[in-house]
């Protein structure tokens, strides 16, 4: 028997059970949700819900949730949360990820490739010689197969997991080498790839062995070239920093610090599903740590959570009238938001705390002042769970509020064992460098009042953008960029943060919203 698919423009397709699958991997794999930003298991993000034509499985509690007892009456159901078994479902249009690209510069003629690749999401530049003149962002297409990087990783653990993952990243990657030279007219003559060593291990289809569990250790150490495929030249890796420090922190230092002479010491943070920190002393010091972040900060995730594009809410402000959205840049604002990005999140978190209608443990309370009451007074309840109403129909529970709060203790605590280790306080800091998912467009004043900064910090602060896809580029054009690259490792210390035995207290110690030394 056979798993019977109804698509929304009215075709039939039948696909095979995968035992041990849920339903959703087995759609996800059949193509129909790629460029989805799907949460792979969470039961948060409602992306993947399907409805059975007859016998729908019980429902959970995550299902009446995100879905209510009318949807679920009606055969609604997140796949994710269901076996892959025989039966018939019928799955609505897709809710797909912006995929964007803009030209920066008139160019025509052979380009070299930056690719930043990101556990979610995947950022590219065409260069002209070293002037960028096009870039483009999109989700990872292997998010469907694990929302962060241990789920991936347990894909990746058989040949056939890595067989398939691998196959997604270098079809999307032969894809955008094939529009680039499309739009240019010419051949792609230089690629360089950066990522953390788990999507850099995935994509050069490596067993991911020393990554999956502890004691966890480098067998690959980047800095050379390796053939990814047909129509694409040898790909350049950066040199890999420690187990969970990769390329892209290599070429992140390579942004900053190559042909300049940056302050020291600095902090650079690189936020994303995994989040790497470096603390450079001096130009033959640095130490490194990791820490689990996962997919919240890029709208993934989340009960609203949506990565940015038209219709996702990327900030909020307080009005006389209430609480105001504001759009992704460009958004013509027809029709209602179809969620919040990360950075939407931090901000309706921030505004909320400053008003009194949140904790800093991350619990509701009734507001400071009478416009922030009448907020509060919109306090509900979502299937047993504390949630704020918000407009157009849009919710924020208290689970969600929990996953913000994460973030922040994830990154307090790697930040705070770091300037520790080299006894250092916040204040003698000459410079934080803020890049990666947040590195653009996250308000430094909602990071200091969610506790990601300490007090002042944020005057010292640079929203450094994408510093991984800037060094990218450079390595892809520039062998000095290389050699300095090539430098780095000989540098580093890597702190093992989970391994230390009071990893958790410390972890809990963070989870409010107010920086812990």
């Amino acid at each position: 028997m056979s798993i019977l698919i109804r698509t929304p423009d009215g075709g039939r397709l039948a696909l095979e059970p995968r035992p041990g699958d849920t339903l959703a991997r087995t759609i996800f794999l059949s193509r129909l949700w790629h460029g989805v930003p799907l949460c792979s298991g969470l039961g948060k993000c409602g992306l993947c819900r399907v409805r059975y034509v007859a016998d729908p499985p019980a429902p959970t509690r995550e299902e009446l949730k995100k879905l209510g007892q009318t949807s679920l009456d009606q055969g609604w159901r997140l796949s994710c949360l269901h076996p892959s078994e025989p039966c018939e479902v019928e799955i609505p249009t897709p809710v797909r990820s912006l995929r964007a690209m803009r030209t920066l510069a008139p160019a025509s003629g052979d380009f070299a490739l930056a690719v930043d690749l990101g556990t979610t999401s995947i950022h590219w530049t065409a260069l002209s010689g070293d002037t960028p003149v096009a870039t483009g962002q999109e989700l990872n297409p292997q998010t469907g197969l694990g929302s962060e990087i241990m789920s991936r990783l347990a894909v990746a653990a058989t040949a056939e997991g890595r067989f398939v993952l691998r196959g997604l990243i270098l079809d999307r990657l032969a894809e955008i080498a094939t529009m680039a030279a499309r739009n240019m007219g010419g051949v792609c003559t230089a690629l360089a790839v950066s990522g953390n060593p788990a999507m850099t291990y995935i994509l050069l289809g490596m067993k991911p062995d020393g990554l999956a569990s502890a004691p966890y250790a480098l067998t690959y150490a980047g800095d050379d070239e390796r053939k990814l495929g047909a129509g694409l030249p040898p790909a350049y890796i950066p040199p890999l920093l420690a187990p969970f420090v990769g390329a892209d922190i290599s070429a992140g230092l390579t942004a900053i610090e190559y042909g300049d002479e940056p302050k020291f010491p600095f902090l650079l943070a690189d936020l994303g599903t995994n989040g790497e920190f470096v603390l450079a002393l001096s130009p033959r010091k640095r130490l490194v740590a990791s820490v689990p972040m996962g997919p919240a900060l890029e709208g993934v995730g989340l009960s609203c959570g949506r990565t940015a594009g038209p219709g996702a809410i990327t900030a909020f402000r307080l009005t006389p009238k209430g609480l105001a959205p504001v759009r992704f840049e460009g958004d013509s604002a027809n029709g209602p938001p179809t969620g919040m990005t990360g950075t939407g999140y931090l901000s309706l978190t921030a505004l909320l705390l400053r008003h009194g209608v949140l904790d800093d443990t991350g619990h509701f309370a009734t507001g400071s002042t009478p416009l922030a009451a009448r907020l509060a007074a919109r306090l509900t309840t979502l299937a047993g769970e504390p949630a704020l109403a918000l407009d157009d129909a849009l919710l924020l529970p208290a689970s969600d509020v929990e996953e913000i709060l994460k973030v922040k203790a994830a990154f307090n605590l790697a930040m705070s064992a770091l300037l520790a280790e080299a006894g250092l306080a916040p204040a003698r800091l000459a410079v934080l460098h803020i890049a990666g998912a947040l590195g653009e467009h996250v308000s430094l004043d909602d990071l200091e009042t969610l506790g990601f900064l300490p007090p002042g910090l944020g005057a010292r602060t640079i929203k450094a953008g994408n510093t991984s896809l800037k060094g990218t580029g450079m390595l892809a054009t520039d062998p000095g960029a290389r050699a300095f690259a090539r430098t780095l490792p000989d540098t580093i210390t890597a702190l093992d943060l989970a391994a230390d035995t009071t990893f958790g207290d410390r972890f809990m110690q963070r989870m409010r919203f107010t920086y812990v030394d």
